[in-house]
């Protein structure tokens, strides 16, 4: 007997017990869910990725251009080098001289654009905030290209040290500005 009256009393233990195993399959069948509800946006972005990878932009003087989402310019514009590729939805943030200009990317970092002679040509008008789309070549920016500019007289030194910052850049054959969104439109800019 000495035994029993040794042993504690678990009887106020009891009600956790009781609960323990619902909760457990409460929790599997949550995590479940989510897992399952993952999975259909991660199957969904990538429809939409593959359907952006394969939308091109029939362009009568320009050929074809792919259009490329902004976000990936901003994430890794490697992918895009010596491809013609279509820009939409972005402001111009400043002008680069006579050279370019720079679109605002979704991350707010500057992305730069240089026109063709024959966008040039065009006397466009780039005041900042102005919606553009951007047809070119990607390319990367290296001290040639930037001499090259600065030798023409389309940069100053001073565009010339900003432009270094810059990886790549679009070089222009066709840009279309329009007016600047308003709040009608329900773009919101992000």
């Amino acid at each position: 007997m000495d035994r029993i009256s040794d042993m504690v009393d678990n009887a106020s233990r009891r009600g956790a017990v009781d609960l323990a195993l619902p909760l457990m399959l409460t929790a599997f069948v949550v995590i479940g869910v989510f897992m399952w509800w993952l999975k259909g946006q991660a199957a969904a972005e990538r429809e939409l990725r593959l359907v952006m990878d394969t939308v091109t932009v029939e362009n009568d003087d320009f050929g074809t251009a792919t259009t490329v989402p902004a976000v990936d310019l901003q994430t890794d514009p490697t992918l895009f080098e010596g491809q013609n590729i279509r820009v939409a939805g972005l402001t111009v943030a400043s002008a680069l001289g006579t050279q370019g200009f720079w679109l605002q990317l979704p991350n707010r970092n500057p992305f730069l654009v240089s026109m063709s002679e024959q966008v040039m040509a065009e006397g466009l008008d780039l005041p900042q905030g102005i919606p553009a789309t951007v047809i070119g070549v990607l390319h990367a920016v290296n001290d040639s290209i930037l001499t090259a500019w600065e030798g023409a007289g389309t940069i100053t030194d001073g565009d010339r040290l900003a432009a270094e910052f810059a990886t790549h850049f679009l070089e222009a054959t066709d840009v279309v500005v329009g007016n600047a969104p308003d709040a009608s439109d329900g773009n919101d800019g992000n």
